[in-house]
């Protein structure tokens, strides 16, 4: 009993330490990791640097492999990008793995005494991340102490060890073990920190810990087999492209490179058990990569053939949203990235149903006033659906720049859906127009269109801002913002001596009156996300 306790606790504090220093990680690399997705092309050893950096600093291959379904789910990732993202989680899911071999618990006391000395005394979130990374390292090697104390007492047990033993004569059944293991902790990282401990106090040797190893690898795939439930049948393609990899991954090596492994490991680490369970996880992993790398078509295609396309299937257009999915929320950052993306593509179908409204004036279209009633439809379950991302986001670990960008984005998302808002109403008064065929003069129309296209590229740089932080043009959105009320107490004025000299009806005046009003409120709304810009509020570099 006092083992499994002892054990547990152990493993709760290096989950707890790992996920910390994880955290810290990601607050640190802040921007420079929702660039890094940026980076993936086509070219599949790309993806393979993309996702082995990721997981090095989210300290998670399972965290990166669901981040990718959810990537795959939302349309923006391709499956030929997301078999090199897999591949390179592998390889960065084995630093954890090297880190805990090492003996250096000497420095968990430190790192943890420096680290809380730090979060205390320092008011500066740089120091605080750090602080964090440094906790959450101390934390997680004290885990393993723990660990390693619990099971010293298994070494007086024979029959333990002779099952631990059996494994390397029945790899079959340690593979079984290490497949459980992985799949009931939900982190490969974890079980091979049980197996370094297990090495640490002699009571497994590398050449029964290989197999366990390999089920380890397998069982890391159930966490994005799970993530993938519900998902797009292409998300599923990509869990399965997953477990693909890792077991193909693992019958090669228990069929044919496990002798060489074990030579190699030994040469190098003659003694020592846990750096050669280390190594060879390491060595396991980026040969794998190396072996896999060329076949990562033919891995695609079996992924094809068992999640089939139906006639049914959804394509990216007929989503609401494109960029974001609930799994992204793993890696904050990136789902940050990708939420600006979103509420950008929001911007442009408010823009898209203004222009439809507008035509329904000009033209007298009524297919024009139904697309923007359409948009408006569109943009209202756009709103929803981001302003819960982002209560889900502002709940998820952020540095303050980042919390600070989520913060902003609640207030830009109601002023683009205040814009669709104002596109409607100008749709409803065309489909007036439209049923009392009534018209305006041809000076009126004039400044209709004057104003109008004024309007629009004020909305325009306000988005562009928005989209490339620029603050200069935030700043010209502003200017341009005055030029539209100018425009329109000359519009109201020209307008009014329009009504004196019975050129206009008082009717179709009000609906004049009323469209120049909704054109204005139009750029007073482009002026606030103008302004987040230039507040540095929201950053998308």
């Amino acid at each position: 009993m006092d083992i499994a306790i002892g054990i547990m606790g152990g493993l709760g504090l290096f989950l707890y330490g790992m996920n910390l220093m994880g955290d810290g990680l990601q607050k640190s690399a802040g921007s420079k990791l929702k660039r890094i997705i940026e980076l993936l092309t086509s070219n599949v050893i790309m993806g393979v640097l993309v996702g082995m950096v990721v997981t090095m600093v989210i300290q998670s291959s399972s965290a990166t492999t669901v981040m990718v379904v959810g990537f795959v789910n939302a349309g923006i990732m391709s499956l030929p990008q997301a078999i090199g993202v897999i591949m390179g989680a592998n390889i960065g899911t084995t630093i954890t793995a090297q880190l805990v071999s090492l003996d250096v618990d000497f420095l968990a006391p430190v790192a943890l005494g420096i680290g809380i000395v730090i979060y205390m005394f320092s008011n500066k979130p740089k120091h605080k991340h750090i602080a964090e990374i440094l906790i959450g390292f101390g934390i997680l090697f004290t885990g393993m102490d723990f660990m390693k104390d619990a099971v010293k007492p298994l070494a007086g047990y024979q029959g333990f060890t002779d099952m631990l033993l059996s494994f390397g004569h029945h790899p079959i059944l340690g593979v079984l073990m290490g497949f459980a293991i992985t799949a009931i902790v939900q982190s490969s990282s974890a079980s091979m920190g049980m197996l370094i401990a297990l090495a640490s106090q002699g009571l497994i040797p590398v050449t029964a810990a290989l197999p366990i190893l390999y089920g380890e690898n397998i069982g890391t795939c159930v966490t994005s087999l799970i993530s993938s439930i519900g998902a797009s049948r292409n998300a599923r393609r990509a869990a399965i492209m997953h477990l693909t990899f890792n077991v193909l991954g693992s019958i090669i090596f228990m069929f044919i490179l496990s002798k060489p492994i074990v030579a190699i490991v030994t040469a190098i680490d003659p003694t020592d058990a846990a750096r050669q369970i280390a190594n060879a996880h390491t060595l396991f992993n980026i040969i794998n990569v190396i072996i896999l790398l060329p076949f990562n078509k033919l891995i695609v295609k079996t992924a094809l053939k068992l999640v089939p396309e139906t006639k049914g299937e959804q394509d990216d257009d007929a989503k609401v949203v494109k960029y974001i999915d609930d799994r992204m929320i793993e890696t904050p950052s990136i789902a940050l990235a990708n939420i600006v993306k979103e509420t950008l593509r929001m911007g442009e179908k408010s823009k898209e149903s203004l222009n439809a409204a507008m035509d329904g004036i000009i033209d007298k279209s009524k297919e024009k006033i139904e697309l923007s009633f359409r948009r408006e439809k569109l943009i209202n379950e756009l709103q929803k659906l981001i302003l819960n991302y982002l209560l889900k986001l502002s709940k998820a670990s952020l540095n303050e720049d980042s919390r600070d960008t989520v913060d902003a984005l609640f207030n830009t998302v109601n002023d683009i859906e205040r814009i669709g808002d104002h596109a409607e109403n100008i749709a409803e008064l065309a489909q007036d127009i439209a049923d009392s065929e009534m018209s305006f003069s041809d000076v009126g129309i004039g400044e209709l269109k004057d104003m109008y296209n004024k309007v629009v590229s004020t909305y325009t740089y306000a988005l562009e801002a928005m989209r490339t932080s620029n603050v200069e043009l935030a700043c010209k959105v502003i200017k341009m913002e005055e030029q539209v009320d100018m425009m329109e107490k000359s519009c109201r004025a020209n307008h009014m001596n329009r009504l004196n000299s019975s050129s206009c009806s008082i009717e179709s005046g009000v609906i004049y009156l009323d469209i120049i009003s909704n054109l204005e409120r139009v750029s007073d709304h482009a002026v606030n996300i103008a302004q987040q810009v230039i507040a540095g509020r929201i950053v998308n570099k």
